[in-house]
């Protein structure tokens, strides 16, 4: 399959069942399978829903935090996308935590990416956006994730 940079599940009547997902994700279906057995590790949860702005389904990755008095906390720790042959995650870091996203144990790649990340506008974060073709980078991934669940933002 080839793996033109193509945004897919963009028809609003078509749910990203897993049969849709691996028909579009093809040889990376496994590396995504992989990802979302991870999830359950750090007590995340997919959220999927179609977006009109984007036209294209995404999935929520939330963490849920029970409150000191019973509340839930629920925390968006990154979306995902999925793409002609590789899906995306995407961390919005924000700006004032920059230094210390740059001080965790991560591959220089990653922290390459965090330096070079600009600011959204006027939003004050930073978007650190994975492609997956393979697991290479699960373990940097799941040092931010485990990060991002402690923000409230």
């Amino acid at each position: 399959m080839s793996t033109t940079k193509e945004q897919l599940l963009r028809n609003p009547y078509i749910q990203p069942t897993s049969e849709v997902i691996k028909e579009a994700l093809g040889d990376a279906n496994s590396i995504y399978i992989r990802f979302i057995d991870e999830l359950t590790k750090y007590n995340i949860d997919l959220e999927w829903r179609y977006y009109t702005d984007g036209k294209a389904w995404l999935a929520k990755g939330l963490y849920t935090q029970k409150g000191v008095r019973g509340g839930k906390n629920v925390t968006t720790v990154f979306w995902l996308s999925i793409w002609n042959g590789f899906f995306k995650v995407s961390i919005f870091v924000p700006e004032i935590s920059r230094k210390d996203a740059l001080n965790l144990p991560l591959s220089n790649q990653v922290k390459q990416m965090i330096t070079d990340a600009k600011q959204m506008g006027k939003l004050k974060f930073l978007p650190v956006i994975f492609d997956f073709y393979t697991d290479v980078l699960f373990e940097d991934v799941f040092t931010l994730v485990e990060v991002k669940k402690t923000i409230y933002k």
